[in-house]
């Protein structure tokens, strides 16, 4: 299974992005580089944990270290688009690696104010610290001499952001490959006439705009795929296509999610990763504990 690609820079301004696909969770994690100075980022890393045997560990993470030193990089920013409900972030973990500044949307501390009382964690400090930096819609950032913006893209989550880095965007969940759609919108928060107006904005991108996505989940038992063009979204994607109106797409997404069950990491994921990547503080006994809420996500398809 093809689990790395490389999309190389069209020209001056342009990154090189470096795709790695996780298999267990269908995650890409990217690195992106500016080929002038050598500089890069890393986008949504994965953190590996087994929900069977509880066992973590940092082998995905510990993969982009090893591509960031065979190509002489230095990593400057640890960047996450949304918090993720299907893999643990490895955002602190390359922090610590690394000492790069760890960021994500500004609009984080809503997600963390439904999960605290999800949690039941009254002390919790649903103020966005435990990231260097928040990012609002319309900043901009470097990664070497390239510019980096942000676009604000709620309706997957109330907190997610696309990165445009030259003509790459990273449209995290959003859009996913043009054979399989977009992302749902029914997790605490999401909203399917955001996700519309996000996707709009997205494809309002130059034509040629290279889109990185988040996942993919192989329809029809492909190979894995993350990368497309803003003209070949607008022209082939099945949810998109065709003059769907946003009334079309909100009716057809609502029916969707409806039927579809939770992600089966979600309610470990989210408390790891409304901590920016970090694991629950060791107890007593030096073990570190997951909290699961019962019936804290009503409504929600069965497996």
């Amino acid at each position: 299974m093809k689990t790395f690609a490389l999309s190389p820079s069209t020209g001056a301004g342009s990154p090189e992005v470096a795709g790695f696909f996780d298999p267990r969770t269908f995650s890409i994690q990217y690195v992106v580089s500016d080929p002038a100075t050598g500089k890069c980022a890393i986008i949504d890393p994965v953190y590996d944990f087994d929900e069977k045997s509880g066992a973590s560990a940092s082998h995905h993470a510990d993969e982009l270290l090893a591509y960031v030193k065979e190509k002489g990089l230095e990593v400057e920013w640890i960047l996450d688009t949304h918090p993720h409900a299907d893999h643990f972030s490895a955002a602190q973990y390359l922090s610590e690696q690394t000492g790069a500044p760890t960021a994500i949307g500004e609009k984080v501390v809503e997600v963390q104010k439904l999960w605290k009382e999800i949690y039941h964690w009254p002390g919790f400090p649903a103020d966005g610290s435990q990231w260097d930096r928040l990012f609002a819609e319309g900043d901009t950032f470097a990664i070497g001499e390239l510019e980096a913006r942000v676009m604000f893209s709620p309706g997957h989550t109330l907190a997610s952001i696309t990165y445009v880095v030259g003509d790459a965007a990273f449209v995290h969940d959003t859009l996913f490959q043009p054979d399989f759609g977009t992302a749902r919108a029914d997790f605490p928060g999401g909203d399917a006439h955001q996700l519309w107006r996000s996707i709009q904005a997205i494809l309002a991108l130059p034509d040629d705009t290279r889109l990185f996505t988040g996942h993919d989940y192989m329809p029809d038992g492909r190979a894995p795929e993350w990368e497309s063009t803003v003209r070949e979204q607008r022209e082939t994607n099945k949810h998109l296509a065709g003059g769907v109106t946003e009334d079309d797409y909100t009716a057809m997404r609502v029916k969707r999610d409806g039927e579809l069950p939770m992600p089966k990491l979600i309610l470990h994921s989210l408390q790891v990763n409304t901590l920016g990547g970090r694991l629950p503080e060791p107890e007593a006994n030096g073990k570190r504990y997951l909290k699961i809420p019962l019936d804290a996500l009503e409504g929600a398809a069965w497996e």
